[in-house]
């Protein structure tokens, strides 16, 4: 069972600045590290970063504009977004699936009913890759998933050079996944959520609030390597 500790990234408070004069106080008040659910406001960041990330490699992006609005409208919960002083570094877009396989319409299609999370894409901003973030936002979004009680499993399918990479993240590989786009072809890999029921008793607490918490990074968080 997993320790209620591994809940903390998403429950700890950003903690109060000192008081300062008025005088040499900050010009904004950004948070300095922010993770939360994208919205519809976040989808031309998002799909700026997923298109210079997957354009230049494959061709191909996992998700277009109306696509990415289209998830942040349905289901902007199974989305996380990591900031920097306001600005989009990483996401992850995700949405139910009710099948024990993905299909073509797994690439469109939120199922409310279903208990495995399709993970539709994970990009990092260029400026900001080889620092650790892709896999500290996945441990944090599968933390997340975790506390949902109706969430099994999650999925996604990716190019045979990024299996070592989901590898790592726990994901064990499902096999050929049989949705094909343009000449590309993919491997469908899973991660089971189930078995904690612990922290599923206490989902309430750390579930997503209305209002997202602003989440510090850890010391643990940058000594990650990508």
């Amino acid at each position: 069972m997993m320790s209620v500790v591994g809940a903390q990234p998403f429950i700890k408070p950003m903690q109060t600045s000192p008081s300062v004069s008025p005088g040499i106080q900050r010009r904004h008040t950004l948070p300095a590290s922010e993770v939360r659910p994208l919205n519809t406001q976040d989808a031309i960041s998002v799909f700026e970063i997923e298109r210079e990330a997957f354009i230049s490699v494959s061709g191909e992006c996992p998700l277009h504009l109306d696509e990415v609005r289209h998830f942040l409208t349905l289901c902007p919960e199974f989305s996380m977004g990591w900031f920097e002083e306001g600005r989009l570094v990483a996401f992850i877009i995700g949405s139910l699936w009710d099948q024990d396989r993905l299909t073509s319409d797994a690439l469109t299609l939120h199922k409310p009913c279903g208990s495995t999370v399709h993970i539709h894409v994970l990009a990092v901003h260029r400026t900001f890759r080889q620092q650790g973030k892709g896999p500290i936002l996945m441990w944090r979004y599968l933390q997340y998933l975790r506390c949902l009680p109706n969430v099994r499993r999650a999925v996604l399918m990716c190019e045979d050079f990024l299996i070592p990479f989901y590898r790592k993240s726990g994901f064990k590989v499902l096999g050929r996944c049989a949705i094909t786009v343009a000449n590309l072809t993919f491997t469908e890999m899973w991660y089971p959520i189930s078995g904690h029921a612990y922290m599923r008793r206490n989902s309430e607490a750390i579930r997503f609030p209305q209002i997202p918490l602003t989440l510090p990074l850890t010391n643990t968080d940058e000594q990650v390597d990508i």
